[in-house]
Order: C-alpha cells, then sequence, then structure tokens
C-alpha cells in the first residue's frame, strides 16, 4: 500500500467466525428433525433485517445450533444482483431459534476486537462495496463472492471505544433520515387524499381534453444526424421523463436545425405532457414543462387554453387518474394511447378561478415534500461523508491490498 494506515487493517478471519448456512432441498426423518423459520437471501435488505416474509425448513435436531442466527450476528448476501452482492445486516434476535440458508453468510464477531454494528457500517461504506466488487464472480447481471474471499476481506480496527463512537455518530443520523423519511410518508398520504377530495369536484361540468387544450406530439430526430444532436440547445423529453413533476432539465437536447428541418413543435413552459406507451409503468405518466421543450413521439403535448383550464389543475387530475388513463384502448387492437385518444378524455371543468383555488394547497404539500427529499438527501451525502471518514481513514487503496 502507498499510503500510512490509522488503523491497519485485519483480515476479517482474525475479527470474527465466518459460516455458511443450512442447504435447502435436502430429506431429513421428521423424528429426529424440527421445522423452524429461516432466513434468505431476500430477507437481508440494505442495512436492516425484514422478517415479514419467512419461510420454514426442516433440519436435524443435531443442526439447530450450527446454524442458528442469535443476537448481534451479521447477515452478509453470498449473491444476487451485482449492486446487492455483499450487502449485510445486523441480526436483532427477534425470533429464536432461527436459521439462515447456505446463501447467506453467517458473521459472529469476536465481542473484543469488533463490534457487529461497526462491521455492518463497513461492509455498506465505499471500500466495502469496492471489496466486493473487485473480487465478486460476475455473470451476467449477477455476481457472487465465497467464504475464503470474505474472511480475506480486510477490515481497518480501531480500538472498540473508537468503533463505539463511529456506530452512535451514524446512528444519530440514521435517526434523523428515518424521522424525515416517516415525515415524507405522512405527507405524501395526505397529499393524495387532499388532491383526490379537492379535484372529485362531482357538480362540474364535463368536458374532453379537446374543448379546453390543443393536442399535439413530437418526434425523434434522426440519430444518424449529428447536427440535429451535437451542441444541442433545445430541450428534448424522452417518455422516461415524464413522471409527476415538473420537467425542468432534460437528458438530451436538440438543435434549433433539427427543429426546422423536421418540423418539431418547440411547446411552452406550462404545457402537459401525457406518457402514450412506454414499457412497465410509463404509459398513463403526466408531468408539466418548466421550460420550453420538444417531446418524442410517444408523448403527448397538451397546450391548455389559459381561459378555460389551468394547466396544474389538468396536471393534477391526470395524476389522479393515473390507473383509468392507463385502461384507455384496451380491450381492442388499440392497447396504447394516441392523440386521438388523449383528446377525447373527458374531465369535470369548474371555474378557472375554482381550479386555482384547489390546486394551491396540493402545490403547497408538492413544496413542501420536496423540501423534505431535498434535505434527505443532504444528509445521505453528508453520511456517507462521515462514513468515507470515520472508516476509511487513508483507504483509498484498501481494496487492492
Amino acid at each position: 500500500m502507498s499510503a500510512e494506515l490509522d488503523f491497519p487493517p485485519k483480515p476479517l478471519s482474525e475479527l470474527a467466525e465466518v459460516t455458511g448456512g443450512v442447504t435447502l432441498g435436502r430429506t431429513v426423518p421428521e423424528a429426529v428433525s424440527v421445522e423452524l423459520p429461516y432466513l434468505r437471501v431476500a430477507n437481508v435488505q440494505d442495512g436492516f433485517i425484514d422478517t415479514s416474509d419467512l419461510k420454514m425448513v426442516r433440519v436435524l435436531q443435531s443442526e439447530v445450533q450450527r446454524y442458528s442466527v442469535r443476537k448481534g450476528d451479521v447477515l452478509i448476501t453470498e449473491g444476487g444482483d451485482f449492486d446487492k452482492v455483499g450487502r449485510g445486516a445486523v441480526w436483532d434476535g427477534r425470533i429464536s431459534p432461527c436459521l439462515h440458508q447456505n446463501h447467506l453468510f453467517r458473521v459472529r464477531c469476536n465481542p473484543a476486537k469488533l463490534l457487529p454494528e461497526y462491521l455492518a457500517i463497513y461492509l455498506a461504506s465505499d471500500n466495502g462495496r469496492r471489496y466486493f466488487l473487485s473480487i465478486a464472480k460476475q455473470t451476467t447481471n449477477l455476481a457472487s463472492i465465497n467464504s475464503t474471499q470474505l474472511k480475506r476481506m480486510p477490515v481497518p480496527c480501531p480500538p472498540l471505544e473508537e468503533q463505539r463512537r463511529t456506530v452512535e455518530v451514524l446512528e444519530a443520523f440514521g435517526q434523523q433520515e428515518r424521522a424525515i423519511e416517516t415525515a415524507i410518508a405522512k405527507a405524501r398520504l395526505i397529499r393524495e387524499e387532499v388532491a383526490r377530495i379537492l379535484l372529485a369536484h362531482r357538480n362540474a361540468p364535463i368536458v374532453t381534453i379537446a374543448d379546453v387544450a390543443v393536442v399535439g406530439s413530437g418526434s425523434t430526430p434522426s440519430r444518424s444526424r449529428s447536427d440535429y444532436w451535437s451542441g444541442g440547445t433545445v430541450s428534448w423529453v424522452r417518455t422516461a421523463e415524464i413522471c409527476f413533476d415538473i420537467i425542468n432539465e432534460t437528458a438530451e437536447r436538440v438543435t434549433a436545425k433539427a427543429v426546422e428541418e423536421t418540423g418539431l413543435r418547440v411547446y411552452p413552459p406550462g404545457s402537459v405532457l401525457l406518457a402514450m406507451y412506454g414499457e412497465g409503468v410509463t404509459r398513463g405518466r403526466s408531468a408539466v414543462l418548466g421550460v420550453a421543450a420538444t417531446v418524442n413521439q410517444a408523448a403527448a403535448a397538451i397546450v391548455c387554453d389559459p381561459q378555460k383550464i389551468d394547466y396544474r389543475y389538468l396536471r393534477y387530475w391526470l395524476e389522479g387518474h393515473y390507473e383509468e388513463i392507463r385502461k384507455i384502448g384496451q380491450g381492442s387492437n388499440q392497447t396504447n394511447l394516441n392523440g386521438a385518444l388523449v383528446a377525447a378524455i373527458r374531465l369535470p371543468l369548474p371555474s378557472i378561478e375554482a381550479q386555482r383555488w384547489m390546486v394551491a394547497p396540493v402545490e403547497a404539500f408538492d413544496a413542501r415534500l420536496k423540501s423534505d427529499t431535498s434535505e434527505l438527501q443532504k444528509l445521505r451525502t453528508l453520511r456517507r461523508g462521515i462514513v468515507g471518514n470515520l472508516l476509511s481513514r487513508n483507504l483509498t487503496n484498501l481494496a487492492h491490498m
């Protein structure tokens, strides 16, 4: 290594006992066996263990102690999706006895050398992740590690008191994050209910989108024409970017030449976009342009008549009726939306003053949610930085030891 370490790393095997779990699918005689719950890869999430869906396995009575997990054990995934290999969490002993399967490693820390909570933090750190990604056996979209590799994992090992302080500092951050996450979840539920009640407006006359707006679409300029894309200054929206929000930035831009030669229409800010087709949950999603932009052929661009309908009201109404809109055209050869189907969508139309009154509280909730989400992201970024400072002092090259 090129740098002197504050806390020289030690192989995990010197700090803890690493063992595998029970192999599934075996046949064992009932007379000398017992059926018990067990933990599998799906139960070990990022930093916590989910026991809402536990399976049962039959093992020999003589094997129960060998495969049992106890409070303070760290469970680490052997393999799975590329970004999840080596995921770990501390078992809190909520169920006893409880076993673990062979695709989970059980790490039982030596209490005189290593705190399990400290190890779990290190596993999730940048250095921990780099180590797993550097040694994992990789196949298409999957990766795996073995017990020998895990035992060799270099772990920085400060004194227990410093480990304990590290855990306490990061737990304080965790408590703040959980509090903000809870507040966001509650605000979203309230926001959805407020929007549902306000936008119902059952006594308003029913109109079609065509009665109050002009529906247009767009296209994708030829990818073979670099002069249509290189140095582009006009925002171009893909349907994947239409996600119940305001679009202020786009991943791609087209040139003025592309707009002129292909007939692309540039839609003004306040235009409401509706995804007419796309993979998964994309079709039926809506958004509002915060900037002037062009769109691809899979998006309907709805330019509202400001004398008749507030674009914010239309945006929230479409969002609230997402599931219904997705069903339009089903049952026939027309499985996707098109401009005519979008124009024919029917909705209640209260007065323009009533529309503005209705959207105001929903917008207030959205502003609060964005603020809280931004605060949560800042807190997470700060925590990651602190993890790097606390756990990996001068350990930039640790994964390559």
